[in-house]
């Protein structure tokens, strides 16, 4: 028994690490847009308000709406299979991105890596909750958002670094040429685990949604969440201009400095908050909503000291901070939305949160930002859109009172493992 045990945990790992880098593929892909800011907007002949638009609602729209029908293929085919294909999908759009020639070239083919990026997150969480228990997932599901910072930091250095050196074109061509060898790897190693017939019988989304949609809890923690992502997205894609024009910083250098506040806080901030909730939520599951809305009160005023620093000394300590708490509810909200519903149903439960999430995080964020920024210039100047980003950070308090009133529900709507009920 323990040797089978042993290799069940290997597996388990194994298949962790390699979900593990497609995510860091996926982020990479989705967030290198921000560091070649000012190198498209020059080239493009763009606006703030073009940029931030790039940067949201095509990706957006389709990710989050899209998500759905493939969460529904996965619950009731194969999730690894899924995710491979989105993989080469996802890859093969960004390597487009380096032929754009225009704003709406630049468009469509960020729609299309929108639409790869849809077939790859809620699978993802869905099979790691089949493979590890649930005294484990808080942890698991943590070490697999880890692909947020490290996906973001090494697209702030890889991209900034070929965009200097040879161009922003390159910097897509190669991130999409890398995906697409990964794509097969996935395909050949990662596997489903066995399903009873049960659990593979297809949930109509006509009775999955609404099972969800009775319940406050599913729409407090999607909300939530959905006005930290709109903080979160946003300063993502326009922190590194903030650099260039506040700070006067290189390219190279806005990389290495944004990259090593990504890595450092958001590494320590991820893994933290998965193994905090593992801990405490087994005692008391509001932890799982505690842990996220305490983070987000601190990382609002942080985040705006920061961004104001008179130097870039000051900017990179007080930056730091928010950088770790801005996403340590990864792993917590993302255990506590596996336990809204059955097991078989949680690829999908799993999309109709994101769907909420990334509309409007990913579809309001950097829009906002950009046009802020944009109706400021007349009054700020050059100043404008680091003026426009400390506004933004007002949404993390929202969030965090969102997420304070799902501490109580959280401990009386939890669905077991076993459970197969869906009334």
């Amino acid at each position: 028994m323990t040797a089978i045990a042993d290799l069940r945990r290997t597996n388990a790992s194994v298949l962790l690490a390699l979900l593990l880098i497609a995510y860091i593929f996926n982020y990479l892909d989705r967030q290198i847009l921000g560091i070649l800011a000012g190198k498209i907007i020059a080239d493009l002949h763009l606006t703030d308000r073009q940029f931030g638009v790039l940067g949201g609602p095509p990706f957006a729209l389709l990710y989050s709406v899209l998500a759905i029908p493939f969460a529904l293929l996965a619950d009731r085919t194969s999730r690894s299979r899924i995710i491979a294909a989105a993989v080469a999908f996802w890859s093969a759009f960004t390597g487009l991105c380096g032929f754009a020639t225009s704003f709406w070239q630049l468009f469509v083919f960020r729609m299309g890596v929108g639409i790869g990026e849809a077939g790859g997150v809620a699978p993802s969480y869905a099979l790691i909750a089949d493979y590890f228990e649930p005294r484990r997932r808080s942890r698991a599901l943590a070490i697999f958002s880890l692909g947020v910072p490290i996906g973001l930091s090494l697209g702030l250095l890889i991209g900034a670094w070929i965009a200097a050196k040879v161009s922003w074109r390159a910097a897509f061509y190669t991130m999409g040429a890398a995906g697409v060898v990964l794509a097969p790897i996935l395909l050949i190693f990662v596997r489903d685990p066995p399903r009873s017939e049960a659990h593979l019988t297809a949930v109509p989304i006509s009775q999955a949604f609404p099972m969800l949609a009775k319940k406050p809890l599913f729409w407090l923690l999607a909300f939530a969440a959905s006005f930290s992502s709109l903080c979160g997205y946003g300063l993502a894609t326009w922190t590194p201009s903030v650099l260039e024009r506040s700070f006067g910083m290189s390219l190279i250098a806005r990389g290495e400095f944004l990259a090593s506040l990504v890595f450092i806080g958001g590494c320590i901030g991820v893994y933290s908050g998965g193994w905090l909730a593992d801990r405490l939520g087994t005692t008391d599951r509001g932890w799982y909503a505690k842990l996220p809305a305490i983070a987000w009160l601190i990382t609002a005023p942080t985040f705006a000291i920061g961004l104001l620093a008179p130097n870039l000394e000051l900017a990179w300590v007080f930056l730091l901070v928010p950088n770790a708490l801005n996403i340590l509810w990864l792993g917590p909200v993302i255990t506590a939305v596996q336990h809204l519903v059955p097991r078989r149903m949680r690829a999908t439960a799993s999309a109709s949160f994101l769907l909420i999430n990334n509309l409007i995080g990913l579809g309001v964020g950097p829009p906002l930002i950009g046009a802020l920024s944009d109706s400021l210039k007349y009054r700020y100047g050059s100043e404008a859109l680091r003026y426009a980003a400390v506004g933004c950070t007002i949404f993390y308090v929202v969030a965090a009172l969102l997420m304070f009133l799902c501490v109580s529900r959280l401990r009386t709507n939890w669905v077991d493992d076993s459970s197969t009920d869906l009334a």
